[in-house]
């Protein structure tokens, strides 16, 4: 029995009441319900509520502790950041499914068992994509439908993987999920689709930058995290992940170099920051792990705030290319402030949230005795600066002047940025409080001479070659190929290819069967007029025989 309120199902509840309201009530509830949410997290107990058996399962709907209640936290926050930012948008639909999305993000992290988990995930695919088709026009509604076939070919996968491990074991705890069950790798796969590891990624730079504005800021947050966070409960330790983390925070710097789309830039470096995270999980130790919280939790709001000032400037002016932006810093001078706050959090600088947290997994690697992780990420991380905190701003805020002139963002999307960078801030200057809250104790000092003189160094330097190389790091009017090729052009033409052949093999059969028929039909009425043979011979009454005698055989067969 559940005797505390399930943040999801509250959630789930208010979202219903939504369509009901209008105008200033809708608002006020749309930030009136995030606000209780937030309460509602941070009274929740340690322990486990709702255990229920059901067809000989033994369920466990919430189960609150350390490493939940760090992302159960931050979702709950970005959740009233979100609404905020959102407030202005008069769209029933699109709030709805950002609540409900939410809802589901955090029954995902709060589910005791592999079964429950699996409900919310499914509830986050069908919930989420509605973010992408709110904004109505056809390539939103197309980057949806991909978006939806990838992560229900993902849940088909994670199912597979929960089925043969609970044969397996006999159990659907959501505890480390032993290498040898029969399950581990399916699970594993289910799992990373949601969190992006190449090849499995393409997914998220395809739907993230079509979906709504205020959408996005949902999308970057919850679906990537909730991957994060089952990888921290179920495959801490799991030695592939540290190589497909160290690749997914170099795949996503080198595609950033090629985008042109603000946001699909961002969105790369979701991969590229979540690989972090991968690789922590990977190494396993005590470090490695609340770094990947830790940086889980400060991710989501540094890109939260990117995002926002993304799509501050795309509300604006109705551009979301580099080559069609440029000089707007003048008409929005708060966004871009709040949009830096964002770009210098993500690239680790020293008194913002990025640095306290990113270095933590940096640093796991060199005490866990893996030089080439701790280069390779290293090497990340200048990148990021580079795209990020750099090239992004310059060419959308200074550059070349774009003639636009738009003006600032609405006040509830600064409010929104605001509290969130706010945070970067509060995190990058006061990180105890972060580490306060991790799954276990942190003994990590992010501001030692040797961290901060290194990052410093590893910053300027980057920023040094931008300036030098500005002419060649523009944005350029170009597609750049990645693997959603496979799916967006290759299988569509192997499908087309089967329709084929499968057509003319089903040709070749009906048409020998119907010119049999042809000739069986003429060779029987020929030389006997217009009722033929086949009126003498099969009477009604044979046909009926006929009919009776196939049921009763059937019949038999089915009660033998």
């Amino acid at each position: 029995m559940i005797d505390v309120i399930h943040p999801s199902l509250l959630l789930f509840l208010g979202a219903a009441i939504v369509p009901l309201l209008r105008g200033r009530a809708q608002q006020a509830w749309m930030l009136l319900l995030p606000a209780a949410i937030i309460a509602v997290v941070f009274s929740l107990p340690h322990g486990s509520s709702g255990a229920m058996n059901l067809f000989g399962m033994d369920l466990l709907i919430l189960r609150i502790d350390a490493l939940s209640m760090v992302f159960t936290s931050v979702f709950a926050i970005i959740t009233f950041v979100g609404a905020l930012y959102a407030l202005h948008v008069k769209d029933t639909t699109q709030h709805v499914a950002a609540l409900t999305y939410a809802g589901s993000a955090l029954g995902v992290v709060l589910a005791g068992d592999l079964i429950t988990l699996y409900v919310f995930w499914e509830l986050m695919v069908f919930t989420s994509v509605w973010l992408i088709w709110c904004r109505r026009n056809p390539v939103s509604m197309a980057a949806g439908f991909r978006y939806l076939i990838v992560h229900a070919l993902g849940g088909v996968i994670l199912l597979a993987g929960i089925i043969l491990h609970v044969m397996d074991t006999g159990s659907v705890a959501f505890t480390a999920i032993d290498p040898d069950s029969a399950g581990f790798y399916l699970i594993l796969i289910g799992f990373m689709i949601n969190a992006a590891v190449p090849p499995l990624h393409a997914w998220l730079t395809d739907a993230y930058p079509e979906s709504t504005i205020t959408g996005a800021i949902f999308l970057a947050s919850l679906t990537t995290k909730t991957a994060v966070y089952t990888l921290i409960r179920g495959f801490p330790g799991t030695e592939l992940l540290v190589v497909l983390g160290v690749i997914m925070a170099l795949y996503g710097v080198v595609y950033a170099v090629l985008a042109n789309d603000i946001r699909r830039l961002l969105a790369y470096h979701i991969i590229s920051q979540v690989g972090y995270m991968v690789a922590g999980v990977g190494m396993g130790t005590i470090m490695a792990l609340n770094g990947s919280a830790s940086h889980a939790f400060t991710h989501i709001l540094y890109k939260a705030v990117l995002f926002m000032g993304a799509g501050a400037v795309i509300h604006m002016t109705g551009k979301a290319k580099l080559t069609e932006l440029g000089g707007i810093y003048r008409y929005m001078p708060i966004t871009f402030l709040l949009y830096m706050v964002g770009g210098l959090s993500i690239s680790a600088f020293p008194l913002f949230s990025g640095f306290v947290s990113k270095t933590m997994v940096v640093e796991a690697a060199a005490l866990d005795g893996r030089a080439w992780v701790w280069l390779l990420l290293s090497l990340a991380s200048a990148g990021t600066f580079l795209h990020t905190g750099l090239k992004l701003p310059w060419f959308t805020f200074f550059g070349q002047d774009s003639g636009l002139r738009p003006k600032e963002a609405p006040l509830n999307m600064l409010l929104a940025m605001g509290i969130a960078a706010f945070l970067c801030i509060f995190i990058g200057v006061f990180p105890g409080w972060l580490y306060a809250i991790m799954p276990a104790p942190v003994e990590y000092n992010a501001y030692s001479t040797g961290h901060v003189l290194w990052e410093l160094q590893l910053l300027l330097f980057t920023g040094l070659g931008f300036f030098f190389l500005l002419k060649h790091v523009g944005g350029e009017a170009k597609i750049s190929v990645d693997t959603d090729w496979l799916y967006r052009w290759l299988l569509p033409k192997f499908a087309l290819g089967v329709q084929r052949v499968v057509d003319r093999v089903w040709d070749a059969v009906l048409g020998g069967l119907m010119r049999r028929l042809t000739w069986l039909v003429s060779s029987l009425t020929h030389h006997h007029g217009p009722q033929g043979i086949l009126a003498r011979t099969w009477p009604t009454g044979s046909m009926v025989l006929w009919v009776a005698v196939m049921l009763a055989a059937s019949l038999l067969l089915y009660y033998l």
